[in-house]
């Protein structure tokens, strides 16, 4: 405030020359960012859950250590335990600089051959990425405080926690505050819901709620027995594959053999995490990670080709795929939730980086925020996606055929399609149609390539001011 007394004159000067839309913006608070008392905005309450169906055998907490100085009283360290050593797999980031705790729990999953697996420990407030040597060591005392939690592995290969920090990058942690809280954390570990919902708000950073799902269903050797799955994520900036973007726990009691679990997390991921996009920014820290301690009993599901596995991918795919949509839902600054999705496309692959594409436009995502049906901006996405990027295999390149090319907006309150494109040629759009259209929170764009029987999908969401204003004071 001192600096704006210094040129109090020109200030107010400055401001009755601004348009009065822009001095209304200025003035507003806040409203699709995290308030900073941490409430949930009132439009996100409906996405967090009330209850939930937990998986037997794992114990969560959610503990308050105050990693970042301005946090008081939230909780920010997330510990997920299983009663007994599970299996376990992850998939993590590719981006070249990647985050210490990545790093350590990439080595400690294959030197485990992801069996014997006990917890995931995770800190929020710090992404402890492009830290050295120093966060490398930090991170590994982080999992081994965890693990004296339990007994210790008799099999030789050392440590059995998986380690995940999310925040600000090129920051060491606090960590001898985060190192004394670890045992606190683990006297607080329950089944609860509240236990859950408390660990999904420690993960937390620039979200405005926490996100949390949990489901019950059977598998086909077993159906009697009621198995179920439960998980956590949080994003809501730098997020676009190539992997997870973001960080992801999910636990289930389904007794699964070590070897399958990668393959099924994978095939998963792809579906899901890695088919979201916010800003087009793949994070250093991104990991999602699956545990399976088999409490619920039953068949061991332990062969590919058995429908057990089918049943289970199918199931575990779904369910990722609500995680990530979650994910995009609270995008920082979106007002909008917005399914592209991409047909009659030779290749699936290339039908993938045609919704990739248009997901990432910003011109594409400001047009969506400002509620403005400028279906030049998607084709000309969809246009440019064919363009060959470097080392990017021929058979991922789509064939765009601009006279076979319709795009259509399609209406989340069920009602018609508005066509914008047919066959290359424009269509006369009723504006007042299509403003009724992007009023509504969620909408699909449909991009018909009349070229093959493939298709893909992808969630991204609409940039607004609020983005560029969390964004810009992001470490203040």
């Amino acid at each position: 405030m001192a600096a704006l007394n210094l040129c109090s004159s020109s200030f107010q000067v400055s401001r009755l020359i601004r348009p009065a839309s822009l001095q209304r913006s200025l003035n507003s608070s806040r409203y699709y960012s995290a308030p900073v008392d941490g409430t949930i905005p009132p439009a996100k309450i409906k996405y967090v859950p009330t209850t939930g169906t937990y998986p037997k055998g794992f114990l969560v907490s959610g503990t308050h250590v105050g990693v970042k100085a301005t946090n008081k009283s939230s909780p920010d360290l997330a510990f997920l335990a299983s009663e007994t050593p599970c299996a376990a797999a992850a998939v993590f980031t590719k981006n070249k600089f990647q985050a210490a705790p990545v790093t350590v729990s990439r080595d400690m999953l294959k030197r485990r051959n992801n069996a014997g697996i006990r917890s995931i420990i995770v800190n929020s407030g710090c992404a402890n990425a492009v830290t050295g040597k120093g966060g490398k060591e930090d991170a590994e005392k982080m999992g081994e405080e965890a693990d004296k939690c339990f007994e210790a592995p008799t099999d030789g290969k050392g440590g059995s926690s998986i380690v995940m920090s999310t925040g600000v990058i090129g920051q060491r942690l606090p960590i001898q505050k985060i190192l004394h809280k670890i045992p606190l954390a683990y006297d607080g570990l329950g089944a609860s819901h509240d236990h859950w919902l408390s660990a999904a708000r420690a993960i937390c950073t620039t979200d405005t709620f926490p996100k949390l799902i949990s489901r019950e269903f059977s598998l086909p050797s077993s159906p009697s027995i009621k198995y179920r799955i439960a998980g956590m994520t949080k994003g809501a900036g730098m997020i676009h594959p190539n992997m997870a973007t973001l960080l992801g726990m999910i636990a289930t009691d389904v007794p699964i053999a070590a070897s399958l679990l990668p393959t099924l997390l994978t095939n998963a991921v792809k579906k899901s995490f890695n088919s979201i996009s916010i800003d087009g920014d793949t994070s250093t820290n991104d990991t999602v990670a699956v545990l399976a301690n088999g409490a619920a009993g039953g068949v061991e599901v332990n062969s590919e080709s058995s429908e057990d596995y089918a049943v289970f991918q199918k199931t575990f795919t779904d369910f990722a795929t609500d995680l990530a949509k979650l994910v995009v839902r609270d995008g920082e600054g979106a007002t909008k939730f917005v399914t592209i999705r991409v047909t009659e496309s030779p290749s699936e692959a290339g039908a993938r980086k045609v919704a990739s594409t248009i997901a990432r436009s910003p011109l594409v995502k400001t047009a969506l925020y400002g509620k403005d049906a400028n279906w030049g901006r998607i084709l000309c996405a969809t246009g440019y996606s064919q363009i060959s990027e470097p080392g990017m295999p021929i058979n991922e390149v789509p064939d765009i055929v601009p006279e076979k090319t319709s795009v259509s907006f399609i209406p989340s309150d069920g009602s018609p399609e508005l066509k914008l494109l047919i066959n290359g040629e424009p269509e006369s759009i009723d504006e007042v149609r299509a403003a009724e259209i992007l009023e509504h929170e969620d909408l699909e764009i449909l991009v018909k390539l009349g070229g093959g029987s493939e298709a893909a999908m992808y969630w991204t969401c609409d940039y607004s001011h609020e983005y560029v204003t969390i964004n810009g004071d992001y470490r203040t």
